[in-house]
């Protein structure tokens, strides 16, 4: 996809519990062809292992920026909680990090250009109203569904990050019925239960021999009961989770990516079927929830629209 007229492109950041990326987006929405790239994170690393994946795929995506374009600035998406004032990064798996000062270690890196910091889900969200599954809602929640669960909120057409920059974390949003323990100290979170990782986790307990989401995906697609059950417990609480947040906000789409999303269609069933449960109230019945319209690239999309699209943001 060609840049535009402006020549100028954003570095596009994204920290996540499994890999750090980053790539340059053009004015329009898009990756630039050639200036992506990955490095492993992992809840094992330490600190010193993370900033080096960070700063490696940094400086090979400032390597690629095109004779004659201008880079404008950087926006980073990163797994929650943050501090948004401060630009601290404290991801949930990524223990080795708690505060982390990663806008500024970031700067440094790029002086004398903005950058700036959100947490992914509200990237996520960016990106689906800007170029994705959401285009012209003014009121929706995007949805990441992979190693942890992240989300992010446009209201009245602009982001709503809170004070804090967590609005929107609905991964650590409790559902009724559910017990399980989660890594943030509450019980029945969707992160708990509908991770990729957790969900395999349950579906072991109940018998299950693989240990991916893979092998679950694929375990499901051949009629496994036990793959069956665990595809319908986690969207069923990702149906309640989000029939909930619809309550509150008067949300008019959700949006969900991340890997695990793509572990079987029956996953939106089973969401869709939870909201449907709440028959009399038709403001939540109305919400639509679909799949990311951009595939991977989502999430840098919407760190790239950090830089690009600074007028949406709340």
């Amino acid at each position: 996809m060609t840049v535009t007229s402006e020549g100028q492109v954003a570095l596009a950041l994204d920290l996540g519990g499994t890999k750090t990326e980053a790539a340059l987006v053009n004015r329009d929405g898009g990756v630039i062809e050639g200036t992506r790239f990955r490095m492993p994170t992992g809840a094992r690393s330490d600190s010193d292992q993370l900033w080096h994946a960070v700063r490696t795929v940094v400086l090979d995506a400032l390597e690629t920026i095109p004779s004659g374009l201008r880079l404008a600035g950087v926006g980073i998406g990163s797994a929650g909680p943050i501090t948004h004032d401060a630009g601290l990064v404290s991801p949930l798996n990524l223990a080795a990090w708690r505060e982390f000062p990663l806008r500024d270690r970031v700067a440094e890196l790029v002086p004398d250009l903005p950058v700036r910091l959100e947490m992914d889900g509200i990237c996520i969200t960016l990106a689906e109203h800007w170029v994705g599954a959401a285009q012209g809602c003014a009121n929706l929640m995007g949805m990441i569904v992979s190693t942890g669960i992240g989300g992010g909120l446009i209201l009245g057409g602009h982001t709503v990050p809170g004070p804090t920059g967590n609005a929107g974390h609905i991964g650590h949003v409790e559902a009724a019925g559910f017990d399980d323990p989660c890594a943030c100290g509450g019980r029945g979170c969707i992160e708990a239960i509908a991770s990729g990782p957790n969900t395999v986790r349950w579906a072991r307990s109940a018998g299950f021999a693989g240990s991916t989401g893979e092998e679950l995906a694929t375990a499901h697609a051949a009629g496994d009961p036990i793959a069956l059950a665990a595809v319908e417990r986690s969207g069923r609480a990702i149906g309640q989770a989000i029939a909930s947040a619809t309550n509150l906000v008067d949300l008019e789409v959700v949006a969900i990516g991340g890997g695990f999303s793509h572990v079987s269609p029956a996953l939106f069933d089973a969401i869709r079927a939870a909201i449907a449960r709440r028959r009399n109230f038709s403001f939540v019945t109305k919400v639509q929830v679909v799949p990311s319209a951009l595939s991977g690239e989502g999430p840098l999309i919407g760190a790239g629209a950090l830089v690009h699209r600074a007028d949406v943001l709340g």
